[in-house]
């Protein structure tokens, strides 16, 4: 990659780590906020609560789509490790496709879902929930471009080195 795209794609990759900083924080803070006005001072929660949700929701789609790296996901490396590079080739070029023809399928329907759904509000907060699940397209969206990106890879005969168990981390 250029230098000035690799800085690029890692000031736009910490922006998406800051995002999602952010949502785990306010979740946090609606989450003690919930427990404080509950036991505490016997004040109804519906607010904060939903707002824990709606914090959950896009941290978790956010993440998935901008942040979790490809090695960081979860995989079932039993069966890739048993292999040996062609064959993990193969699987991944597999995966690739599969992947982008069921999301790829699936973004029409979800699309339609989301801006139907203009015509709701959420019961506490009154978000449209238009807005509230556009995160969903989004992370479709994202989704498909690392997939396509990941086959082209794929196609072009990507190395793959044999999983080393000693390695595995949890990413950090």
């Amino acid at each position: 990659m250029k230098p000035a795209l690799s800085r690029a794609a890692a000031r736009l990759y910490r922006w998406a780590e800051i995002v999602l900083a952010a949502l785990l924080g306010m979740m946090f803070l609606a989450f003690i906020g919930t427990i404080v006005a509950r036991y505490f001072l016997n004040y109804p929660t519906g607010r904060l609560s939903e707002l824990t949700v709606v914090a959950w929701l896009w941290m978790v789609l956010w993440g998935a789509a901008f942040v979790l790296k490809e090695s960081e996901e979860i995989r079932f490396d039993l069966l890739y490790s048993a292999v040996g590079a062609r064959v993990r080739r193969v699987m991944g070029i597999i995966l690739c496709v599969a992947l982008l023809v069921l999301y790829g399928a699936s973004l029409p329907g979800a699309w339609k879902y989301v801006t139907f759904m203009k015509v709701e509000r959420t019961d506490y907060l009154h978000i449209r929930r238009d807005y509230l699940y556009s995160i969903y397209v989004i992370f479709l969206v994202a989704i498909l471009i690392r997939y396509a990106w990941l086959l082209w890879h794929e196609l072009r005969g990507r190395d793959h080195a044999a999983a080393d168990p000693t390695k595995v981390s949890s990413g950090l």
